[in-house]
Protein backbone atom coordinates (compact mmCIF):
# COMPACT_ATOMS: atom_id res chain seq x y z
CA UNK A 1 0.00 0.00 0.00
CA UNK A 2 3.11 2.16 0.21
CA UNK A 3 3.62 2.49 -3.61
CA UNK A 4 0.52 3.32 -3.98
CA UNK A 5 0.52 6.91 -1.95
CA UNK A 6 3.20 8.06 -3.70
CA UNK A 7 4.49 7.63 -7.13
CA UNK A 8 7.96 5.72 -8.07
CA UNK A 9 10.75 8.23 -7.35
CA UNK A 10 12.83 8.49 -10.98
CA UNK A 11 15.79 9.17 -11.87
CA UNK A 12 17.58 10.19 -15.88
CA UNK A 13 19.79 8.36 -16.89
CA UNK A 14 22.20 8.15 -20.03
CA UNK A 15 23.47 5.22 -22.12
CA UNK A 16 26.09 4.82 -24.23
CA UNK A 17 25.47 1.36 -26.41
CA UNK A 18 27.82 0.02 -28.67
CA UNK A 19 26.19 -0.05 -32.02
CA UNK A 20 26.71 -4.05 -32.18
CA UNK A 21 24.30 -4.27 -29.44
CA UNK A 22 21.82 -1.59 -30.04
CA UNK A 23 19.15 -3.52 -31.20
CA UNK A 24 19.13 -6.57 -28.51
CA UNK A 25 19.64 -4.04 -25.70
CA UNK A 26 16.26 -2.61 -26.94
CA UNK A 27 14.56 -5.47 -26.85
CA UNK A 28 15.99 -6.55 -23.31
CA UNK A 29 14.97 -3.09 -21.63
CA UNK A 30 11.35 -3.48 -23.52
CA UNK A 31 11.11 -7.12 -21.51
CA UNK A 32 12.25 -4.93 -18.42
CA UNK A 33 9.15 -2.81 -19.38
CA UNK A 34 10.78 -0.17 -16.76
CA UNK A 35 12.38 2.00 -19.16
CA UNK A 36 10.95 5.72 -20.74
CA UNK A 37 13.11 6.97 -23.55
CA UNK A 38 13.43 10.23 -24.26
CA UNK A 39 13.27 11.10 -28.14
CA UNK A 40 16.59 13.00 -28.89
CA UNK A 41 15.88 13.36 -32.43
CA UNK A 42 12.41 15.85 -32.32
CA UNK A 43 14.15 18.24 -35.18
CA UNK A 44 13.90 15.43 -37.44
CA UNK A 45 10.98 14.15 -39.33
CA UNK A 46 10.05 10.03 -39.25
CA UNK A 47 11.96 9.44 -42.75
CA UNK A 48 14.72 11.20 -41.95
CA UNK A 49 15.71 8.94 -39.10
CA UNK A 50 18.57 6.71 -38.69
CA UNK A 51 16.40 3.32 -38.49
CA UNK A 52 13.37 4.36 -40.97
CA UNK A 53 14.25 2.22 -43.59
CA UNK A 54 14.35 -1.23 -41.16
CA UNK A 55 10.31 0.48 -39.90
CA UNK A 56 9.24 0.43 -43.68
CA UNK A 57 10.66 -3.06 -44.39
CA UNK A 58 8.21 -4.22 -40.82
CA UNK A 59 5.53 -2.09 -42.38
CA UNK A 60 5.74 -3.97 -45.81
CA UNK A 61 6.21 -7.16 -43.92
CA UNK A 62 2.76 -6.42 -41.79
CA UNK A 63 1.00 -5.41 -44.46
CA UNK A 64 1.68 -8.88 -46.34
CA UNK A 65 0.34 -10.49 -43.12
CA UNK A 66 -2.48 -8.63 -43.05
CA UNK A 67 -3.15 -9.98 -46.58
CA UNK A 68 -2.54 -13.87 -45.30
CA UNK A 69 -5.06 -13.48 -42.66
CA UNK A 70 -7.49 -11.86 -45.19
CA UNK A 71 -7.06 -14.88 -47.17
CA UNK A 72 -7.09 -17.23 -44.27
CA UNK A 73 -10.39 -15.88 -43.65
CA UNK A 74 -12.22 -15.95 -46.37
CA UNK A 75 -11.17 -19.22 -46.89
CA UNK A 76 -13.08 -20.01 -43.26
CA UNK A 77 -9.59 -21.00 -41.46
CA UNK A 78 -9.48 -18.54 -39.24
CA UNK A 79 -11.97 -15.83 -37.73
CA UNK A 80 -10.54 -12.17 -38.46
CA UNK A 81 -12.20 -10.46 -35.31
CA UNK A 82 -11.27 -12.88 -32.85
CA UNK A 83 -7.63 -13.07 -33.86
CA UNK A 84 -6.32 -10.84 -31.56
CA UNK A 85 -6.77 -12.86 -28.66
CA UNK A 86 -4.24 -15.34 -30.45
CA UNK A 87 -1.72 -12.60 -31.19
CA UNK A 88 -1.55 -11.80 -27.84
CA UNK A 89 -0.92 -14.94 -26.92
CA UNK A 90 1.84 -15.23 -29.00
CA UNK A 91 3.29 -12.01 -28.09
CA UNK A 92 3.03 -13.54 -24.38
CA UNK A 93 5.03 -16.68 -25.35
CA UNK A 94 7.49 -15.05 -27.44
CA UNK A 95 8.66 -13.45 -23.92
CA UNK A 96 9.69 -17.31 -22.64
CA UNK A 97 12.90 -17.64 -20.96
CA UNK A 98 15.65 -19.73 -22.57
CA UNK A 99 19.01 -20.46 -20.16
CA UNK A 100 20.84 -17.29 -21.24
CA UNK A 101 18.19 -15.03 -22.28
CA UNK A 102 14.81 -14.44 -24.54
CA UNK A 103 13.94 -17.32 -26.90
CA UNK A 104 13.98 -16.25 -30.62
CA UNK A 105 12.45 -18.89 -32.82
CA UNK A 106 12.71 -17.02 -36.10
CA UNK A 107 14.75 -14.12 -37.97
CA UNK A 108 13.54 -11.04 -39.51
CA UNK A 109 15.33 -11.97 -42.63
CA UNK A 110 14.42 -15.39 -43.28
CA UNK A 111 11.12 -14.14 -42.49
CA UNK A 112 11.02 -11.44 -44.85
CA UNK A 113 11.93 -13.70 -47.59
CA UNK A 114 9.43 -16.58 -46.63
CA UNK A 115 6.70 -13.93 -46.53
CA UNK A 116 7.44 -12.62 -50.00
CA UNK A 117 7.33 -16.34 -51.21
CA UNK A 118 4.20 -16.76 -49.89
CA UNK A 119 2.58 -13.62 -51.19
CA UNK A 120 3.53 -14.82 -54.67
CA UNK A 121 2.60 -17.71 -54.26
CA UNK A 122 -0.86 -17.01 -53.19
CA UNK A 123 -1.18 -14.34 -55.59
CA UNK A 124 -0.13 -16.90 -58.10
CA UNK A 125 -2.93 -19.60 -56.86
CA UNK A 126 -5.76 -16.79 -56.37
CA UNK A 127 -5.07 -15.49 -60.21
CA UNK A 128 -5.05 -19.03 -61.64
CA UNK A 129 -8.17 -20.07 -59.80
CA UNK A 130 -10.01 -16.69 -60.80
CA UNK A 131 -9.18 -17.34 -64.67
CA UNK A 132 -10.29 -20.50 -63.94
CA UNK A 133 -13.54 -19.88 -62.11
CA UNK A 134 -14.50 -17.04 -65.26
CA UNK A 135 -13.42 -20.04 -67.52
CA UNK A 136 -16.04 -22.21 -65.54
CA UNK A 137 -18.63 -19.26 -65.33
CA UNK A 138 -18.71 -18.81 -69.05
CA UNK A 139 -18.80 -22.98 -70.02
CA UNK A 140 -22.07 -23.05 -67.17
CA UNK A 141 -23.77 -19.84 -69.23
CA UNK A 142 -22.89 -21.83 -72.42
CA UNK A 143 -24.64 -24.51 -71.36
CA UNK A 144 -27.71 -22.59 -70.19
CA UNK A 145 -28.03 -21.43 -73.79
CA UNK A 146 -27.31 -24.78 -75.07
CA UNK A 147 -30.32 -25.97 -72.89
CA UNK A 148 -32.73 -23.55 -72.74
CA UNK A 149 -32.21 -21.79 -76.05
CA UNK A 150 -32.19 -24.90 -77.62
CA UNK A 151 -35.10 -26.16 -76.49
CA UNK A 152 -36.67 -22.94 -78.33
CA UNK A 153 -35.61 -24.18 -81.33
CA UNK A 154 -36.91 -27.48 -80.61
CA UNK A 155 -40.44 -26.36 -79.99
CA UNK A 156 -40.21 -24.27 -83.46
CA UNK A 157 -39.35 -27.77 -85.34
CA UNK A 158 -42.37 -29.80 -83.95
CA UNK A 159 -44.52 -26.99 -84.53
CA UNK A 160 -43.35 -26.79 -87.88
CA UNK A 161 -43.52 -30.65 -88.36
CA UNK A 162 -47.35 -30.56 -86.58
CA UNK A 163 -47.78 -27.56 -89.96
CA UNK A 164 -45.83 -29.16 -92.69
CA UNK A 165 -49.73 -30.72 -94.21
CA UNK A 166 -50.81 -27.67 -93.76
CA UNK A 167 -48.19 -25.54 -95.52
CA UNK A 168 -47.95 -27.63 -98.51
CA UNK A 169 -51.80 -27.15 -98.81
CA UNK A 170 -51.70 -23.59 -98.02
CA UNK A 171 -48.97 -21.36 -98.59
CA UNK A 172 -49.98 -18.19 -96.96
CA UNK A 173 -50.06 -19.91 -93.66
CA UNK A 174 -48.39 -17.24 -91.34
CA UNK A 175 -47.28 -19.71 -89.05
CA UNK A 176 -45.56 -21.71 -91.08
CA UNK A 177 -43.84 -18.82 -92.33
CA UNK A 178 -42.79 -18.18 -89.04
CA UNK A 179 -41.49 -21.18 -87.84
CA UNK A 180 -39.66 -22.31 -91.21
CA UNK A 181 -36.32 -20.25 -90.64
CA UNK A 182 -35.69 -21.95 -87.60
CA UNK A 183 -35.34 -25.45 -89.07
CA UNK A 184 -33.37 -25.42 -91.78
CA UNK A 185 -30.42 -23.30 -92.57
CA UNK A 186 -26.90 -22.55 -91.60
CA UNK A 187 -25.85 -20.97 -88.19
CA UNK A 188 -27.35 -17.47 -88.65
CA UNK A 189 -29.68 -17.80 -91.05
CA UNK A 190 -32.06 -20.05 -92.17
CA UNK A 191 -34.45 -19.79 -95.75
CA UNK A 192 -38.02 -19.35 -95.55
CA UNK A 193 -38.63 -22.92 -97.88
CA UNK A 194 -42.13 -23.58 -97.55
CA UNK A 195 -43.04 -20.04 -99.36
CA UNK A 196 -44.14 -19.89 -103.03
CA UNK A 197 -44.49 -16.15 -102.89
CA UNK A 198 -42.01 -14.62 -104.52
CA UNK A 199 -41.37 -11.65 -102.56
CA UNK A 200 -40.68 -13.96 -100.08
CA UNK A 201 -38.60 -16.15 -101.59
CA UNK A 202 -35.12 -15.12 -100.44
CA UNK A 203 -35.88 -13.36 -97.22
CA UNK A 204 -33.24 -14.85 -94.32
CA UNK A 205 -33.46 -14.56 -90.69
CA UNK A 206 -30.75 -14.65 -88.40
CA UNK A 207 -30.80 -15.14 -84.41
CA UNK A 208 -28.10 -13.99 -81.25
CA UNK A 209 -28.47 -15.90 -77.77
CA UNK A 210 -26.75 -15.39 -74.60
CA UNK A 211 -27.54 -14.33 -70.70
CA UNK A 212 -28.71 -11.13 -69.01
CA UNK A 213 -29.50 -10.07 -65.63
CA UNK A 214 -32.93 -10.83 -65.27
CA UNK A 215 -33.60 -7.30 -63.69
CA UNK A 216 -32.65 -5.57 -67.32
CA UNK A 217 -34.58 -8.03 -69.61
CA UNK A 218 -37.46 -5.64 -69.43
CA UNK A 219 -35.51 -2.75 -70.47
CA UNK A 220 -33.52 -4.55 -72.56
CA UNK A 221 -36.09 -5.65 -74.45
CA UNK A 222 -38.22 -2.31 -74.74
CA UNK A 223 -34.96 -0.68 -75.98
CA UNK A 224 -34.98 -3.84 -78.79
CA UNK A 225 -38.50 -2.93 -79.61
CA UNK A 226 -37.87 0.84 -80.68
CA UNK A 227 -34.06 0.48 -82.15
CA UNK A 228 -35.67 -2.25 -84.20
CA UNK A 229 -38.91 -0.91 -85.11
CA UNK A 230 -40.91 -4.01 -83.94
CA UNK A 231 -39.18 -6.30 -86.56
CA UNK A 232 -37.09 -8.73 -84.20
CA UNK A 233 -38.69 -11.62 -82.02
CA UNK A 234 -37.30 -12.27 -78.71
CA UNK A 235 -38.01 -15.49 -76.43
CA UNK A 236 -36.57 -15.64 -73.05
CA UNK A 237 -36.78 -17.84 -69.97
CA UNK A 238 -35.01 -17.06 -66.28
CA UNK A 239 -32.67 -19.34 -65.01
CA UNK A 240 -32.29 -18.22 -61.70
CA UNK A 241 -28.87 -17.53 -60.13
CA UNK A 242 -25.27 -18.17 -62.00
CA UNK A 243 -22.23 -17.12 -61.66
CA UNK A 244 -21.45 -13.85 -63.70
CA UNK A 245 -18.16 -13.81 -65.62
CA UNK A 246 -17.39 -10.55 -64.94
CA UNK A 247 -18.23 -9.74 -61.85
CA UNK A 248 -17.59 -13.19 -59.89
CA UNK A 249 -20.55 -13.04 -57.90
CA UNK A 250 -24.04 -14.64 -58.09
CA UNK A 251 -26.52 -12.87 -60.57
CA UNK A 252 -30.70 -14.01 -61.36
CA UNK A 253 -30.45 -14.12 -64.96
CA UNK A 254 -32.67 -14.99 -68.14
CA UNK A 255 -31.26 -16.87 -71.04
CA UNK A 256 -32.52 -15.04 -74.12
CA UNK A 257 -32.60 -15.19 -78.08
CA UNK A 258 -33.00 -12.64 -80.45
CA UNK A 259 -34.43 -13.15 -84.06
CA UNK A 260 -33.58 -10.35 -86.47
CA UNK A 261 -33.25 -10.03 -90.65
CA UNK A 262 -30.99 -8.01 -91.84
CA UNK A 263 -27.07 -7.11 -91.08
CA UNK A 264 -27.86 -3.83 -89.89
CA UNK A 265 -30.30 -4.68 -87.39
CA UNK A 266 -27.46 -7.74 -86.60
CA UNK A 267 -25.22 -4.95 -85.57
CA UNK A 268 -27.51 -2.63 -83.39
CA UNK A 269 -28.38 -5.70 -81.32
CA UNK A 270 -25.16 -6.49 -80.85
CA UNK A 271 -24.16 -2.71 -79.85
CA UNK A 272 -27.15 -3.14 -77.17
CA UNK A 273 -26.25 -6.40 -76.30
CA UNK A 274 -22.49 -4.72 -75.08
CA UNK A 275 -24.92 -1.71 -73.21
CA UNK A 276 -27.10 -4.11 -70.81
CA UNK A 277 -23.72 -6.44 -70.59
CA UNK A 278 -25.38 -9.20 -72.28
CA UNK A 279 -23.30 -12.93 -72.58
CA UNK A 280 -23.39 -13.33 -76.21
CA UNK A 281 -23.02 -17.19 -77.03
CA UNK A 282 -22.53 -18.61 -80.42
CA UNK A 283 -25.62 -21.51 -80.93
CA UNK A 284 -26.00 -23.55 -83.77
CA UNK A 285 -29.52 -23.97 -84.96
CA UNK A 286 -28.90 -28.21 -85.99
CA UNK A 287 -30.15 -30.78 -83.64
CA UNK A 288 -26.82 -32.45 -84.22
CA UNK A 289 -24.43 -29.45 -83.92
CA UNK A 290 -26.05 -28.86 -80.49
CA UNK A 291 -26.02 -32.36 -79.08
CA UNK A 292 -21.90 -32.34 -80.08
CA UNK A 293 -21.15 -29.12 -78.56
CA UNK A 294 -22.98 -30.03 -75.59
CA UNK A 295 -21.69 -32.60 -74.75
CA UNK A 296 -18.00 -30.90 -75.77
CA UNK A 297 -19.09 -28.18 -72.52
CA UNK A 298 -19.69 -30.68 -70.24
CA UNK A 299 -16.38 -32.55 -70.74
CA UNK A 300 -14.71 -29.44 -70.16
CA UNK A 301 -16.69 -28.38 -67.68
CA UNK A 302 -15.84 -31.88 -65.70
CA UNK A 303 -12.17 -31.29 -66.38
CA UNK A 304 -12.58 -27.55 -65.39
CA UNK A 305 -13.93 -28.05 -62.28
CA UNK A 306 -11.45 -31.05 -61.66
CA UNK A 307 -8.72 -28.18 -61.88
CA UNK A 308 -10.38 -25.88 -59.80
CA UNK A 309 -10.89 -28.28 -56.59
CA UNK A 310 -6.92 -29.22 -57.32
CA UNK A 311 -6.23 -25.54 -56.82
CA UNK A 312 -8.52 -24.75 -53.96
CA UNK A 313 -7.26 -27.80 -52.34
CA UNK A 314 -3.37 -26.66 -52.72
CA UNK A 315 -4.33 -23.09 -51.60
CA UNK A 316 -5.90 -24.44 -48.45
CA UNK A 317 -2.94 -26.37 -47.71
CA UNK A 318 -0.87 -24.00 -47.98
CA UNK A 319 -3.16 -21.26 -46.11
CA UNK A 320 -3.32 -24.17 -43.62
CA UNK A 321 0.32 -23.82 -42.97
CA UNK A 322 0.69 -20.32 -42.72
CA UNK A 323 -1.91 -20.28 -39.98
CA UNK A 324 0.16 -22.22 -38.09
CA UNK A 325 2.68 -19.67 -37.84
CA UNK A 326 1.31 -16.61 -38.30
CA UNK A 327 0.52 -15.47 -35.05
CA UNK A 328 4.64 -15.89 -33.79
CA UNK A 329 5.21 -14.30 -37.07
CA UNK A 330 2.69 -11.13 -36.44
CA UNK A 331 4.27 -11.14 -33.02
CA UNK A 332 8.39 -10.90 -34.13
CA UNK A 333 7.48 -7.95 -37.12
CA UNK A 334 5.63 -5.96 -34.14
CA UNK A 335 8.30 -6.59 -31.75
CA UNK A 336 10.60 -5.39 -34.41
CA UNK A 337 8.91 -2.18 -35.24
CA UNK A 338 8.90 -1.31 -32.00
CA UNK A 339 12.50 -1.65 -31.41
CA UNK A 340 13.56 0.41 -34.28
CA UNK A 341 10.73 3.05 -33.27
CA UNK A 342 12.65 3.29 -29.79
CA UNK A 343 16.26 3.37 -31.95
CA UNK A 344 15.36 6.47 -33.82
CA UNK A 345 14.93 7.91 -30.65
CA UNK A 346 18.60 7.67 -30.08
CA UNK A 347 21.98 10.05 -31.52
CA UNK A 348 24.53 8.47 -33.42
CA UNK A 349 27.68 8.99 -31.62
CA UNK A 350 30.28 10.65 -34.13
CA UNK A 351 32.24 7.74 -34.61
CA UNK A 352 29.14 6.08 -35.88
CA UNK A 353 30.40 3.02 -33.59
CA UNK A 354 27.67 4.21 -30.72
CA UNK A 355 24.23 5.28 -29.48
CA UNK A 356 23.63 7.55 -27.17
CA UNK A 357 19.90 7.47 -25.14
CA UNK A 358 18.17 9.00 -22.22
CA UNK A 359 15.81 7.97 -20.23
CA UNK A 360 13.51 8.28 -16.93
CA UNK A 361 13.74 4.69 -14.92
CA UNK A 362 12.53 4.23 -11.83
CA UNK A 363 15.20 4.08 -8.88
CA UNK A 364 14.22 0.85 -7.16
CA UNK A 365 14.72 -0.49 -10.98
CA UNK A 366 18.45 0.20 -11.42
CA UNK A 367 20.02 -2.98 -10.65
CA UNK A 368 17.61 -4.62 -12.99
CA UNK A 369 18.25 -2.44 -15.32
CA UNK A 370 21.69 -2.81 -14.97
CA UNK A 371 21.82 -6.79 -15.13
CA UNK A 372 19.33 -6.59 -18.88
CA UNK A 373 22.31 -4.43 -20.28
CA UNK A 374 25.08 -6.43 -19.29
CA UNK A 375 23.10 -9.48 -20.71
CA UNK A 376 22.32 -7.80 -24.07
CA UNK A 377 26.06 -7.17 -24.90
CA UNK A 378 26.93 -10.74 -23.82
CA UNK A 379 24.50 -12.09 -26.47
CA UNK A 380 25.30 -9.80 -29.17
CA UNK A 381 29.36 -10.36 -28.16
CA UNK A 382 29.87 -6.28 -28.45
CA UNK A 383 34.10 -5.31 -27.56
CA UNK A 384 32.18 -3.15 -25.01
CA UNK A 385 29.52 -2.88 -22.03
CA UNK A 386 27.17 -0.19 -22.77
CA UNK A 387 27.94 2.29 -20.18
CA UNK A 388 25.56 3.89 -17.78
CA UNK A 389 25.83 6.50 -15.88
CA UNK A 390 22.81 9.05 -14.08
CA UNK A 391 21.74 12.48 -15.38
CA UNK A 392 21.21 15.30 -12.75
CA UNK A 393 18.43 17.59 -14.58
CA UNK A 394 15.85 20.13 -13.53
CA UNK A 395 13.00 18.59 -15.69
CA UNK A 396 10.22 17.10 -13.90
CA UNK A 397 10.11 13.62 -14.16
CA UNK A 398 7.28 11.19 -15.06
CA UNK A 399 4.51 9.73 -12.95
CA UNK A 400 5.64 5.46 -12.55
CA UNK A 401 2.69 4.02 -10.22
CA UNK A 402 3.70 0.06 -9.89
CA UNK A 403 0.13 -1.27 -9.69
CA UNK A 404 -1.05 -4.84 -9.32
CA UNK A 405 -3.82 -6.19 -11.52
CA UNK A 406 -6.21 -5.81 -8.37
CA UNK A 407 -5.30 -1.79 -8.25
CA UNK A 408 -5.15 -1.53 -12.10
CA UNK A 409 -8.73 -1.14 -12.82
CA UNK A 410 -9.05 1.91 -9.78
CA UNK A 411 -6.00 3.34 -11.39
CA UNK A 412 -7.68 3.68 -14.92
CA UNK A 413 -10.38 4.96 -13.09
CA UNK A 414 -8.62 7.82 -11.56
CA UNK A 415 -6.01 8.44 -15.13
CA UNK A 416 -9.06 8.81 -16.57
CA UNK A 417 -9.53 12.32 -14.73
CA UNK A 418 -6.11 13.08 -14.79
CA UNK A 419 -2.91 12.01 -13.78
CA UNK A 420 -1.32 13.15 -10.45
CA UNK A 421 1.94 15.01 -10.58
CA UNK A 422 5.49 13.18 -9.39
CA UNK A 423 5.52 12.55 -6.32
CA UNK A 424 1.67 13.48 -5.44
CA UNK A 425 -0.05 11.85 -3.58
CA UNK A 426 -2.29 9.06 -5.53
CA UNK A 427 -6.23 9.40 -5.50
CA UNK A 428 -5.99 5.53 -6.02
CA UNK A 429 -6.39 4.81 -2.36
CA UNK A 430 -9.49 6.44 -1.69
CA UNK A 431 -11.16 5.36 -5.05
CA UNK A 432 -10.87 1.78 -3.85
CA UNK A 433 -13.32 2.71 -1.51
CA UNK A 434 -15.21 6.03 -2.48
CA UNK A 435 -15.60 4.24 -5.73
CA UNK A 436 -17.81 1.56 -5.24
CA UNK A 437 -19.50 3.03 -2.19
CA UNK A 438 -20.82 5.37 -4.30
CA UNK A 439 -22.13 3.39 -6.87
CA UNK A 440 -23.78 1.45 -4.67
CA UNK A 441 -25.69 4.25 -2.62
CA UNK A 442 -27.39 4.70 -6.45
CA UNK A 443 -27.32 0.77 -6.84
CA UNK A 444 -28.33 -0.50 -3.28
CA UNK A 445 -30.33 -4.04 -3.47
CA UNK A 446 -29.51 -7.30 -2.25
CA UNK A 447 -30.40 -9.22 -5.23
CA UNK A 448 -28.97 -7.37 -7.67
CA UNK A 449 -25.82 -6.84 -5.32
CA UNK A 450 -25.90 -10.83 -5.13
CA UNK A 451 -26.21 -11.11 -8.72
CA UNK A 452 -23.12 -9.27 -9.81
CA UNK A 453 -21.19 -10.85 -6.65
CA UNK A 454 -21.55 -14.49 -8.64
CA UNK A 455 -20.21 -13.01 -12.02
CA UNK A 456 -17.60 -11.40 -10.36
CA UNK A 457 -16.57 -13.93 -8.36
CA UNK A 458 -16.95 -16.09 -11.70
CA UNK A 459 -14.32 -13.69 -13.02
CA UNK A 460 -12.16 -14.08 -10.26
CA UNK A 461 -12.01 -17.53 -9.69
CA UNK A 462 -11.55 -18.49 -13.20
CA UNK A 463 -9.08 -15.45 -14.42
CA UNK A 464 -6.30 -17.82 -15.62
CA UNK A 465 -8.27 -19.66 -17.44
CA UNK A 466 -10.16 -16.65 -19.07
CA UNK A 467 -6.84 -14.86 -20.19
CA UNK A 468 -6.29 -17.30 -22.94
CA UNK A 469 -9.41 -17.25 -24.26
CA UNK A 470 -11.38 -15.51 -27.21
CA UNK A 471 -13.23 -12.10 -25.65
CA UNK A 472 -15.34 -9.22 -27.55
CA UNK A 473 -14.93 -5.77 -26.19
CA UNK A 474 -17.90 -5.90 -23.62
CA UNK A 475 -16.14 -9.45 -21.64
CA UNK A 476 -13.05 -7.49 -22.18
CA UNK A 477 -14.00 -5.08 -20.52
CA UNK A 478 -15.52 -6.42 -17.55
CA UNK A 479 -12.92 -8.90 -17.15
CA UNK A 480 -10.31 -6.55 -17.14
CA UNK A 481 -12.40 -4.41 -14.41
CA UNK A 482 -13.69 -7.66 -12.06
CA UNK A 483 -12.33 -6.60 -8.95
CA UNK A 484 -13.65 -3.09 -9.23
CA UNK A 485 -17.39 -5.21 -9.85
CA UNK A 486 -16.36 -7.11 -7.24
CA UNK A 487 -15.81 -4.71 -4.24
CA UNK A 488 -19.09 -2.93 -5.76
CA UNK A 489 -21.39 -5.80 -5.22
CA UNK A 490 -19.92 -6.19 -2.16
CA UNK A 491 -20.71 -2.61 -0.90
CA UNK A 492 -24.29 -2.80 -3.15
CA UNK A 493 -25.20 -5.91 -0.73
CA UNK A 494 -24.32 -3.79 2.01
CA UNK A 495 -26.40 -0.51 0.97
CA UNK A 496 -29.25 -2.64 -0.08
CA UNK A 497 -29.18 -4.08 3.47
CA UNK A 498 -29.60 -1.19 4.50
CA UNK A 499 -32.23 0.09 2.33
CA UNK A 500 -34.10 -3.51 3.01
CA UNK A 501 -34.85 -3.79 -1.03
CA UNK A 502 -34.47 -7.20 -2.85
CA UNK A 503 -34.80 -6.89 -6.20
CA UNK A 504 -37.01 -3.71 -5.82
CA UNK A 505 -38.73 -5.30 -2.98
CA UNK A 506 -39.20 -4.13 0.29
CA UNK A 507 -38.02 -6.60 2.73
CA UNK A 508 -38.04 -6.92 6.33
CA UNK A 509 -34.74 -8.60 7.13
CA UNK A 510 -34.80 -7.41 10.78
CA UNK A 511 -38.69 -7.86 11.81
CA UNK A 512 -41.80 -5.72 10.88
CA UNK A 513 -42.12 -2.58 11.01
CA UNK A 514 -42.64 -0.59 14.55
CA UNK A 515 -44.69 2.31 13.42
CA UNK A 516 -48.80 1.61 14.11
CA UNK A 517 -51.67 3.40 12.42
CA UNK A 518 -53.46 6.04 14.71
CA UNK A 519 -57.28 6.14 13.89
CA UNK A 520 -57.65 9.44 15.92
CA UNK A 521 -54.28 11.12 14.69
CA UNK A 522 -54.88 9.83 11.41
CA UNK A 523 -51.05 9.10 11.23
CA UNK A 524 -48.15 6.58 11.93
CA UNK A 525 -47.13 6.85 15.46
CA UNK A 526 -44.55 5.03 17.73
CA UNK A 527 -45.68 3.08 20.55
CA UNK A 528 -44.43 4.15 24.07
CA UNK A 529 -41.47 1.59 24.94
CA UNK A 530 -41.09 0.19 21.38
CA UNK A 531 -37.48 0.63 19.74
CA UNK A 532 -36.25 1.81 16.49
CA UNK A 533 -36.08 -0.65 13.54
CA UNK A 534 -32.49 -2.58 14.04
CA UNK A 535 -31.05 -1.93 11.18
CA UNK A 536 -31.18 -0.14 8.48
CA UNK A 537 -34.48 2.07 6.83
CA UNK A 538 -37.61 1.21 8.71
CA UNK A 539 -39.60 -0.89 5.58
CA UNK A 540 -42.62 1.60 6.50
CA UNK A 541 -41.07 4.30 4.57
CA UNK A 542 -41.39 2.17 1.18
CA UNK A 543 -45.38 2.95 1.31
Amino acid sequence: MGDLWRSQEMQLVQLVIPAEAAHDTVEKLGYVGKVQFKDLNKDKSAFQRTYANQVKRCDEMQRKLRFLLEEMGKADIVNVENKNADLQQAIASSRMLTGSGYEKSYDLDELEVNLDELEQDLCDISAAMTKLERSKSELVEFQLVLDRAGSFFDTARRRANLETGTASASVGDEASLMEAPLIDGNQYTSSMQNVTSPSNVNMRLGFIAGLIPQVKIASFERILFRAMRGNMFLRHQEVGLVMDPAQCEKVNKSVFVIFFSGERSRTKILKICDAFSANRYPLPEEPNKQASMRSEVNTRLRELSATVDASSDQKRTLLLRIHHDWDSWMALVKREKMIYHSLNKFNIDVTSKCLVAQGWIPTRAREEIIQALKEACAESNAPVNTVFHQVYTSESPPTYFESSKVITAFQSVVDAYGIARYREMNPTVFTIVTFPFLFAIMFGDVGHGLLMLMFALYMVLSEKKMENKVKNDMVEMAFGGRYLILLMSIFSIYTGLLYNEVFSIPATFFGPTKWVWSDSKEIYTMPDGAAPYAFGVDPIWHG
